[in-house]
Formats: structure tokens, C-alpha cells, sequence
């Protein structure tokens, strides 16, 4: 249970800690959340409910995710006490020609169709509803459908990332024909929809009912066929051979979104799991496992001795993603080692409380690992005017009656990219997270994963809580992971108040997304934290811009407190953006 201190002091949230006795769900838009708490209600557990968010998302939030993108997913199941993980991206095209990036374009990877990789997000869902969900296709995605058929008002948010993005996205005429309605962003409360989308979703469904026969397996085997080798699979070849594009029918038809174990580390009482080396879930368990050594709560949340200190974990952890951090399938990346206690402390050791590290540090070594110096990529460009401005990705978590937690970090937006006619989605454009490197660990390549930096985790303390958490924000998604979980785990916050704490973010390392723009030192601190510790953090190096109260690039957390003893369950939801929790 949170410190009451947090629950009755001047430290309390603004929004109340929704509190749940069966089952609670947490997502980036309020009908997100309604949807999966009508699956729950309806005899349906933590995963049914997190399918049915997560399709209601790809509807809602389509300027940050798409139904034909990615979407990491964890899963906790308690009756057999086992945590895993959904590989949350599709790999490049067999076609896929890294030498065709230098030789045609110098080392860039150009916009559109050439970065386009295997749509995974509804092999994602669907392979978690086979192996862990009760329900069908149809059932759970019937909110997305209604969403996408009949509308839903245009929330400010959305207004005003499309207004913003118009210039990008209206190059695609497929696009700005669903986004630009009557020639121009929606306004808000104007009904926005999603017809072709909505099309496509029962064109699944419909598919799954006529050839289930009984068989929920069955029918669910069918819904995935509709979209990988079926009538949606056509329509995307279609569209990439006129294209230019590079998938192909075996590409889309082999493609399989592999089921995992996570990575883990111990935090105190806490056991937590991360997604793969093909995410950054890594990352922010290395970061976490530095940390764990300070005294964090000597020094006083959110105080320039806790920035820094925090900050420069994050720095460590970010320069080994960047050296050795790739698809495991590919390359040897050695966890076992990254994520040791060992090396923690000799990380720690790098850490120096009165100096930041001017940019990215030095990666750390690894015995028996030869790794080349870094340096930018070939597929960089230069740095962006200001630091973290495409805000993408989603995120989710539910807690059921049972014991069992579902959390995914959907992303990849559907106006990232050409629309696929008569089908409302683009296919994945996560090759733009693609590097022309030759010794890059994350370099392209058939069959490769591209790196990601969404990834959920769950943090377990056995027998007592269940905690899954995450955010949106491309390089800030992690940092603000770090510091939600901190606010809990170390300073004994609830929920909510964790997620309503003042951030702050680096961009002192490569970001994922092209052009991997790098600003050495840069660190951006939330208005509320005050000019006084912001000096301090000057002062000992760190190049400081100060944002805004509550600013919507510090990330959007979601989490739950699923309290094993008792059964209730404390949910947060971060209003920087549109989150909301609802339960029961």
C-alpha cells in the first residue's frame, strides 16, 4: 500500500487514485479504457481486456499508433506465476537491401516505403488472445469497430497534433483523405472517423466467425489469415509493388510475433521484468540496477543530487544500448553481463556527483566482447531544432480479478506513412528506427528486427504486488518509466501522484528515430522542479531547458498497484496527455 503521507499531505494528486476491487484498466484515452473494462465485465480477463484496449487505441490515438504497426506487450499470468513477453516489432522484408541505402541515397534511409517492415501489432494481438485470452477476435475488437464506423469527438490533443503534423502527413494523399477531412486537421468535438479501418477490423472478424466452426483457436487462426493472406494482405502487396515498397507474399505470410521470456533484474524487494534487447527494456533495467546502489532517498526526490544521479545512470545505460543493444536473433548481445550486479557497480563507479558527462559516455566493457568505437551513424542527420518533437506511442496496462496484468506500448502512427487504400492503415514505418552502420548492432538487415525504444515492464514483489508500468515518448518513455517507478518503489508514492511528479528528461544519447538526433548534455527539466535545483543542475554541467508544468514530452505514465493480500488495486494515470483509469 502507498505511504498515506502521499494520500492525505500537500503531495497528493490533483486526480484521485481510481481504486479497484476486481479489476482496473489504464490507457491514453478515456473509451480506451472504457472498452476494456466492458470486456472484464463481461466474463473476460486481463488479457481479453488488454486486446480490446489496445484495438480501441490503434482507433483513438492513430496520430501515435497504427493498427498496422508495433506493439511490445507483457503479460503476467498468475495461476503459473510466469511473466512473458510479445516480441513487439516486425522484422525488415527479405528484400531489404543495406547496400542500396549507401549506394543510392549516401548512408540515408529515405521516407516512405523504404522504410517499411512487417505490420506486427495484429499479429500481437491476436497471438496473445491464443495462448493467454478466453475470448475471440470479434468479441474484443467490437469497440474498436464502433469507434472507427460511427466517430468519436476530436479531443484537443488530437486536434492539435494533427494540426501540427498536417504539413508531414498531407504528402500522402491516402492519408490526408482520412486526416484531413474536407481539406483540413478536425476541429475539436467535430466527429472523427475511420470508415476503411472499421472495414478492415470486421472483415477479421467476419472471417473468424465463418470459419471458427466452435473452434476458438480456429477462428482466430482465420482472423490472423484475413490479414496476413488474405483480402488486407492483397490490397498491401498491391500497394507495394506500385510502390516501390519491398514486402512480399511470403513475407507477410511467414511472419510469426514470437513469445518470449523477459529480462529481470532485482530492485530491493522488487523482481523486474523488461522486455528483450531488441527494445530498450534492457536499458531501463541497467539504468535501474546502477541506481539501486545510491542512497536515492537520502537524497531527496527530484533534488540536483537526485537528478544527476539518475541522469547519469540513464547516460551508462544508454552509451551500452548504442554499442551493443540489437535483434538477439542476430546478435550476441550480452545481458547476462549488462544486467549483473557486477556490472552495475563498476558502472556506478562512472558516476560522478559532481560533474555530468558532457554527452554520451563511454560504453562499458564486456570481457571477450570486441566492440568498434562509437560514432554517428550514416543514417544520422542533423540534430533537430528542439529536443523531442514528434510525441508517438501509447500505452496501456490492466489488472484482472485473478491476479493476471497485461501491458503494451503500441506505437507507430498511422500518419507516419501512406495509408494502404481501402484498408485505414499503414503499414509499419518502424524502419525508421533503421541504421546503415555497418558494425551497427541494429543495422538493417532481412529478417531483422529494428530497435525499439517502447517496451512496458512489470515489477513483482512476490506474494505482496503486482506493478505494471510504462509510457509513450521515444526517448523519454524510459527515463520516465525510471522515474514513476522510483517515486513508488523508493519514496513510497501512490499511483497517481507518481505519475503527476515533475520529470525530467535527457537527450544525451542518439534518439531511435531518425534522423537519431544527439544533444550532448541537453536536459530538460518540468517548470515545477524550480530554478533553484535547475542552477544546481547547470552548475555541475548539465545544459538545462526548463519546460513547461506537466509538459506532454516528459511521457504519459501508466500503473497499477494490483496488491496481492487485499485485492484492491491503485491505478495512475498521467494527465500530461489523455490517460485515464477506470475499474471496479
Amino acid at each position: 500500500m502507498p505511504d498515506p503521507a502521499y494520500l492525505f499531505g500537500p503531495a497528493r494528486a490533483r486526480r484521485p487514485n481510481v481504486m479497484a476491487r476486481r479489476h482496473v484498466v489504464v490507457s491514453g484515452h478515456y473509451y480506451a479504457s472504457l472498452a476494456g473494462l466492458q470486456v472484464l465485465e463481461a466474463g473476460g480477463n486481463a488479457i481479453d481486456a488488454g486486446v480490446a484496449t489496445g484495438l480501441a487505441i490503434d482507433v483513438l490515438e492513430s496520430e501515435f499508433v497504427g493498427f498496422g504497426g508495433v506493439a511490445p506487450v507483457m503479460i503476467h499470468r498468475a495461476d503459473r506465476n510466469e511473466t512473458h513477453v510479445i516480441s513487439g516489432v516486425g522484422v525488415w522484408p527479405q528484400g531489404a537491401d543495406l547496400a542500396r541505402f549507401h549506394r543510392d541515397f549516401g548512408g540515408r534511409i529515405p521516407e516512405g516505403l523504404l522504410h517499411t517492415v512487417v505490420p506486427a501489432a495484429p499479429s500481437i494481438w491476436i497471438a496473445a488472445l491464443a495462448r493467454f485470452g478466453t475470448m475471440s477476435f470479434g468479441d474484443v475488437a467490437a469497440a474498436a469497430i464502433r469507434f472507427a464506423r460511427e466517430g468519436f469527438p476530436t479531443y484537443p490533443f488530437l486536434a492539435e497534433q494533427l494540426a501540427a503534423r498536417q504539413k508531414d502527413f498531407s504528402r500522402w494523399p491516402s492519408t490526408a483523405a482520412i486526416f484531413l477531412p474536407d481539406g483540413r486537421p478536425p476541429q475539436v468535438g467535430e466527429i472523427f472517423m475511420q470508415s476503411d479501418l472499421a472495414r478492415t477490423l470486421q472483415y477479421m472478424a467476419d472471417q473468424e466467425r465463418s470459419r471458427a466452426n466452435g473452434d476458438r483457436l480456429a477462428g482466430l487462426q482465420a482472423a490472423r489469415d484475413a490479414f496476413y493472406r488474405g483480402d488486407i494482405a492483397g490490397a498491401i502487396l498491391r500497394h507495394q509493388r506500385d510502390n516501390g515498397g519491398w514486402l512480399t507474399e511470403d513475407d507477410l505470410a511467414d511472419f510469426r510475433s514470437p513469445i518470449e521470456p523477459p529480462c529481470r533484474i532485482r530492485f530491493g524487494e522488487f523482481e523486474i521484468h523488461g522486455c528483450g534487447a531488441w527494445s530498450q527494456g534492457p536499458m531501463v533495467l541497467e539504468a535501474l540496477n546502477i541506481v539501486s546502489g545510491l542512497d536515492l532517498r537520502g537524497m531527496g526526490r527530484n533534488s540536483a543530487a537526485y537528478i544527476h544521479a539518475v541522469t547519469e545512470a540513464l547516460k551508462l545505460a544508454a552509451a551500452d544500448r548504442e554499442v551493443y543493444f540489437g535483434d538477439p536473433d542476430f546478435v550476441d548481445v550480452p545481458l547476462d553481463v549488462l544486467l549483473s550486479d557486477d556490472y552495475a557497480a563498476r558502472r556506478r563507479s562512472r558516476i560522478d556527483p559532481a560533474k555530468a558527462w558532457p554527452g554520451m559516455p563511454p560504453a562499458g566493457e564486456v570481457g571477450g566482447v570486441s566492440i568498434p568505437p562509437w560514432r554517428p551513424d550514416p543514417s544520422a542527420g542533423a540534430p533537430v531544432e528542439i529536443a523531442g518533437t514528434r510525441p508517438e506511442t501509447s500505452f496501456l496496462c490492466v489488472a484482472d480479478s485473478h491476479g493476471n496484468v497485461f501491458a503494451a506500448t503500441p506505437s507507430d502512427p498511422t500518419i507516419a506513412g501512406p495509408v494502404v487504400p481501402g484498408t485505414g492503415i499503414t503499414v509499419s514505418m518502424w524502419g525508421s528506427r533503421g541504421y546503415t552502420g555497418p558494425d551497427h548492432p541494429a543495422r538493417i538487415g532481412p529478417g531483422r528486427r529494428p530497435r525499439m525504444s517502447a517496451n512496458p515492464a512489470i515489477a513483482i514483489k512476490p506474494g505482496e504486488l503486482v506493478m505494471p508500468f510504462g509510457s509513450p515518448g521515444s526517448e523519454v518513455l524510459g527515463q520516465a518509466m525510471v522515474q514513476v517507478f522510483l517515486n513508488q518503489a523508493v519514496f513510497g508514492m501512490d499511483p497517481q501522484s507518481a505519475c503527476e511528479a515533475p520529470r525530467f528528461a535527457s537527450y544525451s544519447w542518439p534518439e531511435s528515430a531518425l534522423p537519431h538526433s544527439y544533444r550532448p548534455g541537453h536536459l530538460c527539466v518540468e517548470e515545477d522542479i524550480g530554478s533553484v535545483t535547475c542552477e544546481a543542475l547547470a552548475a555541475l554541467g548539465h545544459r538545462v531547458e526548463r519546460w513547461p508544468e506537466r509538459k506532454y514530452l516528459a511521457g504519459s505514465v501508466c500503473t497499477i498497484q494490483s496488491d496481492l493480500r487485499t485485492g484492491v488495486k491503485w491505478a495512475g494515470a498521467d494527465p500530461r496527455r489523455t490517460a485515464y483509469a477506470v475499474g471496479w
